[in-house]
């Protein structure tokens, strides 16, 4: 996920582990839906806020065809690098999404997956959106639920919290800060945009194993800097057995996750 803080740039190394691993694992699950909500036609203009290295924004070419107009923006230069390798067609623009370097009412949809709970100033990110958006237009955006409406994250951050102490939940824990529909309605109020319609749905992440799930969940972290081996050990092998329900026959593992997707108007 990408985050809108000064102090984070990650490297071009970390952007390509991103596409390969998150992308396939989580974020392609919820592009579609996300741009199915915010009903892209061909023609319309796009702006993909935060966009990693640009999943949606890829969905949204797809759907906006030749005549249509996708800038993908995200602070974090090394990300726009892998995007810009993988759709040298699309426009690619380094910005903070608090404020967005477009005049106002510059696109038909602006869309936003998996990044408003990393953005330093949520409301402020809303009414970017809201301006550079046209009156007609959609602000649509993505966040997972509460931990306590995740039947395979919530066992996993108990075990980490057992073994790793009370702040493991607040570490592992950002994916789920805009989870409660109600306060996430205030954010939306706050920045001037009147929902238009919520849809909740279960997606699935998919990893080769629960090792591996385990691994990138926490390596990917604050956490991973505050356990020593023996204690990561400890979670991996607690996650295991709160894990396994999750498996498959060929040793993979899919855990469900619920999440909402958000649109809305002037």
């Amino acid at each position: 996920m990408s985050d809108s803080t000064e102090t984070f740039q990650i490297t071009a190394e970390q952007a390509e582990m991103y596409e390969a691993t998150f992308v396939p694992a989580i974020f392609a699950d919820w592009a579609p839906p996300l741009v199915d909500a915010a009903e892209i036609q061909p023609g319309q203009s796009v702006l993909d806020v935060a966009c990693g290295t640009g999943i949606v924004a890829r969905t949204a070419a797809d759907r906006a065809g030749s005549t249509g107009r996708v800038v993908g923006l995200d602070l974090n230069e090394a990300m726009l690098g892998v995007a810009r390798r993988l759709r040298p067609d699309i426009e690619w623009r380094q910005g903070d999404a608090a404020s967005l370097p477009f005049p106002d009412r510059t696109f038909d949809a602006s869309l936003c997956q998996s990044a408003l709970m990393f953005l330093p100033e949520p409301v402020r990110a809303l009414s970017e959106m809201r301006r550079v958006t046209r009156s007609s237009g959609t602000v649509a955006i993505q966040v997972y639920d509460t931990l306590d409406s995740q039947p395979g994250y919530r066992p996993f951050i108990e075990v980490a919290a057992l073994h790793a102490g009370a702040a493991a939940t607040s570490l592992l824990g950002t994916y789920w800060v805009h989870g409660d529909l109600e306060a996430l309605a205030k954010l939306f109020d706050a920045a001037g945009l009147r929902i238009a319609d919520t849809r909740t749905r279960t997606g699935t992440v998919r990893f080769g194993s629960i090792d591996e799930f385990v691994r990138t969940e926490i390596y990917s972290t604050p956490l991973a800097a505050r356990i020593s081996e023996a204690m990561f050990q400890q979670i991996l092998d607690g996650a295991r057995d709160a894990l396994a329900q999750f498996g498959t026959a060929d040793g993979r593992v899919e855990i469900p996750i619920q999440g909402h997707i958000v649109t809305a108007t002037h």
